[in-house]
C-alpha cells in the first residue's frame, strides 16, 4: 500500500513529512528508531519527527518494538490495526551482532493468567539472537 493510502485509510492528512516517514518504514526490513530516521534523512525537524511517529502510533499505523534496548523503535503494524485497537500481539528479535530489530508475527503472545488482584496491561516477548543476515 503507497504512503498517501495508508494515510488516508487512518483518516490522516498527507504531508511531505508524513510521506518520506512512511516510505522509510515501508522500504526497509524491520524497526526504526528515531536515529535511524534522523540518519536517513540527513535532517528532519526532531519535533516533526516525534509528533509524527507519535501520531502513526495513535492511529494504528506504527508499534513499538519493544527489544530490551534503551532505544524505542517502531515498526509498521498489521493491516487491521487502528486508532482503537493495536493487534500486533507477537515477538520481536534483536540482533546481537548489527542491532537490528524484526518483527517475528509467527510467534504469537499466548494468553497469560494473573494472580488474583493483578491486572496485566502489556507483555512483551523478546528474542535475542543472531539474524539471518548476520548468521551468513
Amino acid at each position: 500500500m503507497a504512503p498517501k493510502e495508508i494515510l488516508k485509510k487512518h483518516k490522516l492528512r498527507s504531508t511531505p513529512t508524513r510521506n518520506t516517514i512512511l516510505e522509510a518504514f515501508l522500504h526497509t526490513e524491520g524497526a526504526l528508531s528515531n536515529s535511524d530516521l534522523e540518519r536517513h534523512f540527513g535532517y528532519i525537524d526532531r519535533i516533526t519527527l516525534y509528533r509524527t511517529l507519535k501520531t502513526f502510533e495513535d492511529k494504528g499505523i506504527i508499534h513499538q518494538a519493544i527489544d530490551g534496548s534503551t532505544k524505542i523503535k517502531y515498526a509498521l503494524c498489521n493491516h487491521d490495526c487502528n486508532e482503537d485497537h493495536h493487534h500486533d500481539y507477537h515477538a520481536h528479535f534483536s540482533c546481537s551482532e548489527c542491532e537490528k530489530t524484526y518483527c517475528i508475527d509467527e510467534i504469537v503472545q499466548p494468553t497469560f493468567t494473573t494472580p488474583p488482584g493483578f491486572s496485566l496491561k502489556k507483555a512483551d516477548i523478546i528474542l535475542k539472537g543472531v539474524c539471518k543476515d548476520c548468521n551468513t
